[in-house]
């Protein structure tokens, strides 16, 4: 059985990777942060359907705990699956924070630095020697990054998101000596928790979001999560150092 670590899984794109990956019989060690009661939501998901998951607080803006992060997935993988490494490894976990550059703090921007950029540097640093050869990764990134998703307020979360762009394809570079390739996915706007439930908060903005996307709606987790699966799976087998955005074409 092949087995995913896959951070910021309690919700949204995250929990909808865990499960669409478990629904093709992949074991999931998922992770949670600030929502434990999701993380438990998503491995109790994927249980009643059939499959196994182990659910692990992470925050992923604290890198000194990632020796111990490290150490819990080595144990998970030993008593719940007998082996002691794992295939595929999706670096989803963030937040978003919106504001004008001239309002944005230095707090502000180093707490998104260290969770959209340097947590899945160093997290992943620290993971790949527990990863199989020919394995995968999968980092979320976000098209505020591209120039078609370019919103004002935007620009320290997607500063960070487009080194995550950039660092997807140095992994792919210096991982393909080893089989494993390496892609992003960038999504357009999508009902998730993110931004402290915004959609929930301001029902008003998905008409005019919707507006703007080709397709006519906005993006729904599973729109993503299938994709991120796909990627990881035969099916993405000779695709490497990839940016795909995920947006049903927004400003298109």
């Amino acid at each position: 059985m092949k087995v995913a670590v896959i951070t910021g899984a309690g919700s949204g794109i995250g929990r909808s990777a865990a499960i669409q990956l478990a629904k093709r019989g992949t074991g999931v060690i998922l992770t949670y942060s600030r929502n434990p009661r999701g993380g438990l939501e998503t491995a109790a998901a994927i249980e009643k359907e059939g499959g196994t998951a182990v659910a692990l607080p992470l925050d992923v803006g604290e890198s000194g705990t990632f020796p111990a992060f490290r150490e819990s997935v080595v144990d998970a993988l030993r008593e719940t699956w007998q082996r002691d490494t794992f295939d595929y490894l999706v670096n989803n976990a963030g937040f978003a924070h919106t504001s004008m550059l001239e309002d944005t703090t230095e707090e502000t921007f180093d707490r998104l630095m260290r969770v959209l950029l340097k947590g899945p540097y160093f997290l992943t640093q620290r993971l790949l020697p527990l990863m199989e050869d020919g394995g995968a990764v999968v980092n979320t990134s976000s098209n505020s990054a591209m120039t078609s998703g370019l919103e004002p307020g935007y620009s320290a979360y997607a500063s960070m998101k487009g080194g995550l762009n950039v660092l997807t394809r140095y992994m792919a570079k210096e991982f393909s000596t080893r089989g494993i390739r390496v892609n992003a996915v960038s999504p357009g706007a999508t009902r998730t928790r993110l931004a402290d439930d915004a959609f929930e908060r301001f029902p008003e903005v998905i008409p005019a979001l919707a507006a703007k996307t080709a397709l006519g709606r906005v993006g729904e987790p599973d729109d993503i999560g299938m994709l991120i699966a796909t990627l990881l799976s035969e099916e993405g087998a000779w695709v490497t150092a990839q940016n795909i955005e995920v947006s049903g074409g927004y400003n298109l």
